[in-house]
């Protein structure tokens, strides 16, 4: 790993009251930055209340405690402390960003979103109708009904299979005392990581974390949710709407995270479609036939399921060809796997990039609390390198072997139909 990589320390270090937490100061700047993550996240919705854990996310900061969803706001512009919610799959997140001479009243104010949300009638009903335009808006872009599609194709009834937005009726159908539950359930102490970068010392990092997140339940509660494999179907699934181009959504079962063939085949899914203008995917598709103006793979390694998923848009007529090269190139990696060439240039270009993941305080928060959360340490920052490199053809060719053997794919069109 570069020179510029190791510029920050990473301490591993625990509150007063027990919660570990990942630090790096830098007084460069006069900023703190703090990133967490919950352990599940639309999991958690009940059944025909689909987008509760989402709706939650935009409802923290819009009144806490004796605060309205008014006096909240202001006393966030006043103190200029940046607050967001997300809510995925499998994690709710959150950042809180500061500067270090408003650290307190960030502290307070994250304390009460956490602790003490309110959920009022007004901004419930606001925030619930930014929400349902959202999905109104959504049902004629192309690229999210691609993606809504194939999850409920590839997984049915599994809880994976149901969108995080939720739909028109189950956002409805959402009342204050679903938010208050799925509130009580997401935030504990056991599931959380959290990582704070900036100009703060341990010491004061520790009553930050205890006065945010001390008060919190110490035990899970999570929902159970079983491993499932995507499943693959045998003819495209096909959505009619009226769009210049067709969008295709492809994937099929991959691995988990934790798996030890997941850096064989990170560096596998690079050469044929994550690397953009030098994938094998770009290559074919665009180079070599003009089929479209961009393709792409991607490794998605949820909690309980592993994809590999791609897409690309282009010409109702050239769809069929389009899909036609994608399976021959996965084949063909399955069949052959990359030369020596190639694996080298992937290495090099994916240890090379890897510090630019590093270059703001922002980014380092971010991919520590991501790396807490996929159960990674600290170390995994400077063995990455050398993980890369250990990495073999032949490591590369099993990889394929257990993702892409039979190049069969789900695949999800949206756009006119012949």
């Amino acid at each position: 790993m570069s020179q510029s990589s190791k510029a920050f320390e990473v301490q591993t270090l625990e509150s007063a009251k027990g919660i570990e937490y990942w630090l790096v100061e830098s007084h460069t700047l006069p900023l703190v930055t703090v990133k967490f993550s919950f352990k599940q996240g639309s999991v958690r919705d009940a059944a025909g209340k689909e987008g509760t854990a989402y709706l939650l996310s935009g409802l923290l900061d819009e009144g806490a405690g004796d605060m309205t969803s008014e006096a909240f706001q202001q006393a966030l512009e006043e103190t200029q402390v940046k607050m967001s919610f997300d809510a995925g799959l499998d994690q709710f997140t959150g950042t809180i960003k500061t500067l270090s001479d408003n650290l307190t009243d960030a502290e307070n104010l994250a304390s009460l979103a956490l602790n003490k949300p309110r959920f009022d009638e007004e901004p419930v009903e606001r925030v619930r109708q930014q929400i349902l335009a959202s999905i109104r808006s959504s049902q004629f872009d192309p690229n999210t009904i691609a993606g809504k599609e194939w999850f409920r194709s590839a997984y049915e009834d599994h809880v994976y299979a149901r969108p995080v937005k939720g739909s028109i009726e189950s956002v409805e159908a959402i009342t204050s005392q679903d938010l208050k539950d799925i509130h009580n359930s997401v935030f504990r102490q056991e599931g959380l990581s959290l990582s704070i970068v900036g100009a703060i010392s341990k010491e004061r990092a520790g009553e930050l974390v205890d006065a945010i997140f001390g008060s919190l339940p110490k035990e899970a509660d999570y929902v159970s949710v079983p491993m499932v494999e995507p499943k693959v179907l045998s003819e495209p699934v096909h959505v009619e709407l009226d769009v210049p181009q067709t969008v295709i959504r492809f994937g099929r079962p991959a691995i988990l995270r934790d798996d030890p063939d997941f850096i064989p085949a990170f560096i596998m899914n690079h050469i044929l479609g994550g690397g953009s203008f030098t994938s094998w995917l770009y290559e074919e598709v665009r180079e070599n036939r003009g089929l479209a103006y961009s393709v792409y793979s991607f490794l998605y390694p949820l909690d309980h399921s592993g994809i590999l998923m791609g897409g690309v848009a282009t010409e109702q007529a050239r769809a069929q060809t389009s899909i036609d090269v994608i399976q021959e190139q996965i084949n063909k990696m399955a069949e052959e796997g990359p030369s020596q060439t190639e694996l080298d240039e992937a290495k090099t270009y994916l240890k090379g990039s890897y510090p630019l993941r590093f270059d703001t305080s922002s980014k380092i928060a971010g991919q520590l609390t991501g790396l807490k959360s996929q159960g990674l340490s600290t170390d995994y920052i400077t063995d990455r390198a050398a993980l890369i490199d250990a990495v073999t053809i032949e490591d590369i060719k099993r990889a394929a072997k257990r993702i892409v053997d039979d190049a069969k794919l789900t695949i999800i069109t949206v756009g006119k139909s012949e």
